[in-house]
């Protein structure tokens, strides 16, 4: 009976280990979310969420993006050394980044206009590591197909970062727990994966500094322009919320944090387990015939199949699920939720596919895709200065723009890569 049940096809049961894993794993904050926002104060959320966006920034390019070669090379020699690549560019940055705080601490939290991060700047160098390394084993245990790895590492993650937060909520206010709570679970979660990574003691053995120099060289397309289309995605969002709290207040951005961490649950959940198992059949189905169409075909199918009954329910049930869920506090978290829910809908189905560039070696066209948002986002946010709009004005705004920018991105990357066949 349950062998019936069970997916047939290797897309499928990949898909189905990823997203029983990081449903889990989002399950566990989610459950606790209701209790953490009646411990911790909007503001908290709001100072977490500055945080966040810098870590993130930083975090995304860690590597140098050299963890997305890892599942390009036929030979997993060439891999594991790839990975000492991404590994020792991300000791470089994070060591500088720690220099930087240092010395320019007091001018970094004049400019981000709140006194409380100030001490947390201090923290977030090693944040940066932990997410860069991590970054790498996740794309590594993606290349041996180690989905139960990352499942398990991310489940593990999430109860990490539950228990701390909820402890030190419950003895010290302020932020302090939401934000070591972070910091702690990355670190619980790269010695998951390290575990299956590094395993083969031979195949470590042959990492040495002339290959890693070979392989720098071989995917320096990675740091020349992914690196920048992705710098450029983590600035269009994480410059949003910064300057949400300097043009707007920290407590608005504290409210816009808890309508992010809500409405990007099914992108976590369902949306990154897809695309990951979507990178790597597309990736073989290039090596094989030259093109990605039936990888695309089932991949879109899916997506739409689960995007439109859960974003269309939860669009009109969005406001009194929050007050219910989070308490009359975080009334005004709702009413933003409503306004950007077909923003998120847009993204769930089209982010999947921001990664055919990347496959293909055309990391220029993601380059040119994730300025445009950049660009949008500064024009947005300055015209609602210069006219004095209202934050929830400006999410309306903001919304149908990103989602007419999207959609005609999807268009582009189907006539380009799928029905031309490039």
């Amino acid at each position: 009976m349950i062998s019936k049940i069970k997916p047939k096809s290797e897309f499928s049961r990949n898909v189905l280990t990823l997203i029983t894993g990081t449903t889990i794993a989002q399950t566990i904050p989610i459950a606790a979310s209701p209790i953490l926002t009646r411990i911790y104060s909007p503001q908290d959320f709001g100072i977490l969420a500055i945080f966040t966006s810098i870590t993130v920034i930083f975090g995304s390019i860690a590597n140098g993006r050299y963890e997305l070669a890892i599942m390009l090379p036929e030979k997993d020699e060439e891999a594991i050394n790839i990975l000492a690549l991404g590994f020792i560019i991300n000791l470089i940055l994070s060591l500088f980044l720690l220099i930087v705080v240092a010395l320019f601490n007091t001018f970094f939290t004049r400019l981000l206009n709140n006194e409380q991060i100030s001490i947390w700047l201090y923290f977030t160098p090693i944040t940066v590591f932990f997410i860069g390394v991590f970054n790498l084993l996740n794309s590594a245990s993606n290349r041996l197909k180690n989905y139960k790895g990352i499942a398990s590492a991310n489940i593990y993650k999430s109860v990490v970062i539950v228990i701390i937060q909820l402890t030190v909520g419950f003895f010290k206010n302020g932020v302090t727990g939401l934000i070591s709570g972070q910091i702690i679970s990355q670190f619980f979660g790269n010695i998951k994966l390290a575990k299956f990574v590094l395993k083969d003691k031979k195949l470590i053995s042959k990492i040495n500094i002339k290959r890693v120099l070979i392989v720098a060289k071989k995917y320096k397309d990675f740091p020349k322009f992914s690196l920048l289309a992705t710098l450029a995605n983590s600035l269009s969002f994480s410059m949003l919320s910064i300057l949400i709290s300097s043009l707007f207040s920290v407590v608005t951005l504290g409210f816009y944090a808890l309508v992010q961490r809500v409405l990007i649950i099914p992108s976590v959940l369902i949306g990154s387990s897809i695309g990951q198992v979507f990178y790597q059949e597309a990736t073989e189905e290039k090596k094989e015939t030259g093109s990605v169409v039936n990888a695309f075909k089932k991949t879109i199918k899916k997506l739409v199949i689960i995007a439109i009954p859960f974003f269309g329910v939860f669009f009109y049930i969005v406001e009194d699920l929050f007050v219910f869920v989070f308490g009359e506090e975080w009334q005004i978290a709702g009413e933003y939720a409503m306004i950007v829910t077909p923003l998120f809908f847009t993204r769930f189905i089209v982010s999947v596919f921001t990664l055919l560039p990347i496959i293909y070696h055309r990391t220029k066209i993601d380059l040119i895709f994730q300025i445009g948002i950049v660009l949008i986002t500064m024009i947005s946010l300055y015209i609602s200065y210069i006219l004095k709009i209202e934050f929830s004005l400006f999410l309306v705004y903001y919304t149908f723009v990103l989602i007419f920018y999207y959609l005609c991105y999807l268009f582009f990357l189907f006539t380009f890569f799928i029905k031309n066949k490039y």
